[in-house]
């Protein structure tokens, strides 16, 4: 496939493993671009090998990271082939077949307005443990969030337009969040994906795999553990005031009363945590939605707490925590898709 890029990152690549995959290739691609991510010295003469294969090899004086690399290389290939349609990323550790790259690919000439993503079937015996596990809490946590639901978030295999290559180009992100971040710009920008069902494939374990579950899981996840942080700490001081002011207030209705006084507290200290931590161009007509929706909730609350307590008559901060926890769940998709839609600081 000569209008077709593979783009492949790689740090201290197990030689065997990727010689190998590099010559199958190159019997199908004619174009094959190596991001050396920073590898140890000694790998020079194989990334010389490749060279000499007609391979291009683009190299990091030392480790930047597979989302740098990514960036690197699209960069080169819009600059320097103006007339390829795309290109495919993937992984250099043998997770991803020839096969399964030239589904991708063909996938790409006719979806040139799609991201295209290779999918595994993580139910599979074969599957680690850790990788088993780790997607699926994110797959959960993007159809939350994001509102995406999507099989494999943490796939490498991917396809990509020419257009789609320049739009991605200045995301965020410089390791691993980087492919999280062009999952979540889909969402932003309308962007359909295009799943395309690939072999699981795991070699050793996934021994070779320089994804560090520390350190890289804490910058794949930081969106959504901010706004996590943002959300129950603002659920807290509000179940917190309305406990206080009720307890205070001799009045009539003195339940709709503590709502209203705790979640006009609340709702500010959660507005300014998120327009300062999560969420990008802020604005009035955002303001006024987001707003507009914490009238509809704290009434809905209000009204909801006064009838269950006086029809249940149990302590009125057992239904006040039952009742909101239901509206976070509907708060939280009512931000995600009507008030912040398109606002995600990545």
């Amino acid at each position: 496939m000569d209008n077709i890029f593979v783009v492949v990152p790689t740090l201290d690549p197990d030689e065997e493993v990727m010689l190998k995959f590099i010559k199958e290739l190159k019997k199908e691609f004619k174009n094959i671009l190596v991001v050396n991510d920073g590898s140890k010295s000694v790998y020079d003469n194989f990334f010389a090998s490749l060279e000499k294969m007609d391979v291009i090899v683009l190299k990091h004086y030392v480790n930047l990271g597979k989302g740098r690399g990514i960036k690197n290389a699209f960069n080169y290939i819009l600059n320097n082939y103006p007339n390829v349609l795309g290109c495919v990323t993937a992984d250099s550790d043998g997770q991803h077949s020839v096969k399964d790259i030239k589904k991708v690919a063909k996938e790409v000439l006719k979806n040139s307005d799609k991201l295209i993503l290779g999918v595994r079937d993580f139910d599979q015996d074969n599957v680690p443990s850790k990788s088993k596990f780790g997607n699926k809490i994110t797959r959960n946590i993007f159809k939350i969030f994001i509102g995406l639901n999507i099989s494999d978030t943490q796939t490498g295999l991917r396809g990509f337009s020419n257009k789609l290559m320049s739009m991605m180009m200045d995301l965020a992100g410089e390791r691993y969040e980087y492919e999280t971040n062009m999952l979540i710009f889909t969402k932003e920008e309308g962007i359909k994906i295009k799943e395309v069902e690939i072999e699981t494939i795991y070699l050793n374990s996934n021994a070779n795999s320089h994804f560090n579950p520390l350190k890289d899981s804490i910058l794949i996840y930081k969106l959504f553990l901010k706004y996590f942080v943002s959300s129950f700490s603002s659920f807290l001081l509000d179940i917190i005031l309305f406990c206080s002011i009720f307890g205070i207030l001799n009045i009539n209705q003195k339940i709709l009363a503590a709502t209203i006084l705790a979640r006009t507290v609340s709702s500010i200290y959660n507005y300014i945590i998120n327009s300062n931590l999560i969420f990008k161009n802020m604005s009035i007509p955002t303001l006024i939605k987001y707003y507009m929706l914490v009238i509809i909730i704290m009434f809905t609350s209000g009204c909801f707490v006064t009838y269950l307590y006086n029809l249940l008559n149990i302590p009125v901060i057992i239904i006040k925590i039952l009742v909101d926890t239901i509206l976070w769940v509907i708060n939280l998709v009512v931000q995600r898709e009507f008030v912040f839609k398109g606002a995600y600081d990545e």
